[in-house]
């Protein structure tokens, strides 16, 4: 009879809780990162964007004077969650517009990036805007590489954002927070964040 060569349970055990790891840390939010609070008081900024592939001068102290402002960083424009989110974000923007609150995505990406992304990502529904060093400092948003699995550390580039969804309502307060790599649910929670506001 032949004989099979001997299985390393421990290194199988090993492999497959590291698996689970990585897909846990994709799928549910982690409540320990240090995003702003609700109820902080959100950092004002202005910075450069663009909207409908044109270049976009984005103040959030004059966007708050219009209404809510959902501001969601995301990790790199033209990759497949960021791509799929913007996709999400331009189909509801009629219902953000319709409960009064304006809409931008912030990355760490360049201008001309983010002049294609507006168009081809977008939709041309939103702008989307340059999150500089400062802003993601201020926001407590810059993407840990623990986050992400092991596989794909080394692969990605520093200074990225992690995906993180605010809700600033027009008296600069924070009054919603989520964050979590999985874009699904950015989209849904921020709009019912949004309706809540006006009812208030």
């Amino acid at each position: 009879m032949d004989s099979m060569p001997p299985v390393d349970q421990n290194a199988a055990m090993r492999r497959t809780i590291l698996s689970i790891a990585a897909l846990l840390a994709l799928s549910f939010p982690t409540f320990a990162q240090a995003e702003l609070p609700v109820g902080a008081k959100a950092p004002i900024f202005a910075t450069q964007g663009a909207l409908a592939g044109k270049t976009y001068r984005f103040n959030l102290k004059d966007a708050l004077r219009k209404g809510p402002v959902v501001l969601y960083f995301y990790p790199k424009a033209f990759t497949q969650g960021c791509t799929l989110e913007a996709h999400a974000f331009a189909e509801a923007h009629d219902k953000f517009a319709a409960a009064g609150a304006t809409v931008i995505g912030m990355s760490a990406d360049d201008l001309p990036t983010l002049q294609r992304f507006s168009t081809e990502a977008c939709r041309d529904k939103f702008a989307v805007a340059v999150a500089s060093p400062a802003v993601i400092a201020a926001y407590d948003v810059a993407l840990k590489m623990d986050r992400l699995p092991a596989q794909a550390r080394g692969k990605m580039p520093s200074g990225l954002t992690d995906r993180t969804s605010y809700v600033i309502a027009r008296n600069g307060k924070i009054a919603f927070v989520h964050s979590d790599l999985d874009y699904r649910e950015h989209v849904n929670l921020s709009l019912a964040a949004v309706k809540a506001l006006g009812k208030k």
